[in-house]
């Protein structure tokens, strides 16, 4: 979402890890940091077929852990078994390492993996590797790309501040839009051959909510690629 991403995860940061005198490192406001967090989301998946899927996911924020070799960091975990670290400086807020069900230890990050990027302005831009989510193949095994694609870099730009945001969770205020693009190099199909298909993502943060909603769209337009379109909603937050 970077996996967000998904997906994209919010976590923590205490004050070893906030920049100048006690201050909030920037981001920290737009993705709150504190430990005693709960962000329950719907995830609405529209598919190219015209199928429509829909899930809860839910990430509670744990505060400071020690299990990095190298210091603290802050652990996310969600309902999905997904364990995320992220640690917050003057650079902005991003991960260094994650955990699936299926690792015992975290893997980490050979680079930071930004969710917000100093300075918070418009045109602030930065780079993370991305996967593709969506897309699948109408046929052959297996049917996700992306256990066979490899990732692709995705370029992140802050597009706008002081945006208005309605969810189920309610009515937010001067949030910041984050726009990521990608490309992926497929096999389309015989006529169309190898095509780039884009990988886009728009993610809104709010003052002391975090991510409140994100859209991530794989469009394959393909007779033997399906994709579609992933909207994640905040409901309700803690």
């Amino acid at each position: 979402m970077r996996a967000h991403p998904l997906l994209l995860p919010a976590l923590a940061a205490a004050t070893a890890l906030l920049a100048g005198c006690g201050a909030k490192a920037p981001g920290a406001e737009l993705f709150p940091l504190e430990s005693g967090h709960r962000w329950t989301y719907e995830l609405r998946t529209d598919w190219e077929d015209q199928r429509v899927e829909r899930e809860q996911r839910s990430f509670e924020s744990l505060g400071s852990d020690g299990s990095l070799s190298d210091g603290a960091a802050f652990l996310r975990r969600s309902d999905a078994g997904m364990d995320y670290w992220l640690r917050a400086d003057d650079s902005g807020v991003f991960r260094v390492a994650s955990r699936s069900l299926v690792q015992a230890e975290p893997e980490r990050d050979e680079a930071r993996r930004y969710v917000l990027k100093a300075p918070l302005a418009v045109g602030t831009q930065w780079a993370a590797p991305t996967i593709t989510y969506l897309l699948q193949r109408r046929q052959g095994f297996p049917a996700e790309v992306r256990h066979s694609a490899p990732a692709v870099p995705m370029n992140y730009v802050i597009e706008a501040l002081g945006q208005a945001v309605d969810t189920r969770a309610g009515h937010f205020e001067g949030c910041l839009r984050v726009k990521g693009t990608a490309a992926l190099k497929l096999f389309a199909d015989p006529v169309s051959g190898w095509r780039d298909l884009p990988l886009l993502t728009t993610e809104w943060y709010c003052p002391n909510v975090g991510l409140v909603k994100l859209q991530r769209q794989e469009l394959a337009g393909s007779p033997m690629l399906l994709g579609g379109t992933l909207t994640m909603e905040l409901l309700s937050w803690q």
